[in-house]
């Protein structure tokens, strides 16, 4: 069964503080519905883009590492579901209730390839 990313879209000056209390809660139900049905895989929010590390390769083979994001941008990912689902349609009724959860836009894009190394529970975390 095909694998989905949906990624959570937040504005850079977002603060995770002063989310209310109907978001939190409507995320909750969200991923315990994806559980539920068998679609969701893996549910993790991220922190702040102003925590991010960028790496770059050079020219001469060296990485640099500078803060931020990679990208200049006035949105960054602040979370993300790994889903499994039976084709695009279902990964976007997913991501539809997720828009609604969360408040916030969200991107859908097929996974093409990947390694699973662990698997992971909300008690692990």
């Amino acid at each position: 069964m095909p694998h989905y990313l949906v990624a959570i879209q937040l504005p850079d000056d977002f603060d995770p503080s002063l989310e209310s209390e109907t978001t939190v809660r409507d995320i909750t139900v969200l991923n315990e519905e994806l559980v539920a049905a068998g679609a969701g895989i893996v549910a993790l929010g991220l922190s702040g883009a102003s925590n991010a590390k960028s790496l770059r390769a050079q020219p001469d083979g060296k990485v640099v590492i500078t803060d931020g994001p990679y990208l200049e941008t006035k949105e960054h990912v602040g979370g993300f579901w790994i889903l499994e689902a039976a084709n695009l349609d279902e990964a976007l009724a997913w991501a539809r209730k997720g828009v609604l959860a969360c408040r916030k836009p969200v991107e859908v894009r097929s996974i093409v390839r990947g390694v699973v190394r662990k698997a992971l529970t909300l008690s692990s975390l």
